[in-house]
């Protein structure tokens, strides 16, 4: 049983999964990912949640008892996997910027929890793939949408077709991360990551993030004109849209930063 460890401060929250390691998809995990969503959507004080392992694990995908399940019950297993892209979509469209801490082994649904966060740092000890093809299955959680848009096309299918293992480094290289760091260092650098963005309004991360969702593979013409929309949609009902240029006029904070 795969289990959330929820720890808040401010701005800030940590969601970290434990249990038996290697950490995997279960039912108390999409329940505890359920929970921890309704949470952020309900909390108007959060503004950045980082999902993170324990031990030399991030996530490996489904569990094998549920598998065993969803191979003998196909209804139930494909039940499964719409809550698991139910959840993955309201990663994408909550205003919180969700910051994977991917801290070692990454595989299947563990890469596709990883491509539903905004913000990626890998431990250089990482291992990270798809890994559905090995096991001679398609992927089922949004690895084949998510990862081409993420890296490009051509790396995309080299890592669905080979299922091959990425280093921590490679993953930066290939743009799946932000950066990397020794495992020991991890955390401080997901703190410099975070204290970037946790300081920013949570009316403008979600509006900005809604943008970029519903941005993503127009033409450039088609994306400036979504954005002068969301532009001015944001004017129109945000009423905190001009207080970052007043703040500055007046030599003061932001009212977001005294929160």
């Amino acid at each position: 049983m795969t289990a959330l460890d929820v720890t808040r401060t401010r701005h800030v929250w940590q969601a970290t999964l434990r249990g038996p390691d290697p950490h995997a998809v279960d039912e108390p995990l999409l329940a505890a990912l359920t929970d921890l969503l309704d949470a952020a959507a309900a909390d108007e004080t959060v503004r950045v949640v980082v999902l993170t392992g324990s031990g030399e694990t991030f996530c490996v995908g489904l569990d094998l008892d549920l598998l065993a399940r969803g191979f003998a019950d196909h209804a139930y297993l494909l039940e499964v996997l719409r809550r698991f892209h139910g959840l993955l979509a309201r990663m994408e469209q909550l205003p919180v910027v969700f910051v994977a801490a991917v801290n070692g082994t990454t595989r299947a649904g563990g890469l596709e929890l990883l491509l539903a966060c905004d913000l990626v740092v890998v431990a250089e000890q990482a291992r990270i793939a798809d890994h559905h093809l090995h096991s001679g299955i398609l992927p089922g959680g949004g690895s084949s949408a998510r990862l081409p848009r993420r890296i490009g096309v051509q790396r995309a299918r080299e890592l669905l077709l080979t299922a091959r293992w990425l280093s921590g480094a490679e993953a930066v290289a290939y743009g799946l991360a932000l950066r990397s760091a020794p495992r020991d260092a991890l955390t401080r650098a997901v703190e410099e990551t975070v204290a970037l963005v946790a300081d920013k309004p949570r009316h403008a991360l979600g509006a900005l993030k809604r943008l970029l969702v519903e941005g993503s593979g127009r033409s450039v013409a088609d994306a400036c004109d979504l954005e002068l929309r969301h532009f001015a949609r944001f004017l129109a009902a945000q009423p905190l849209a001009g207080e970052g240029f007043r703040a500055y006029v007046e030599g003061r904070e932001p009212a977001w930063r005294a929160e």
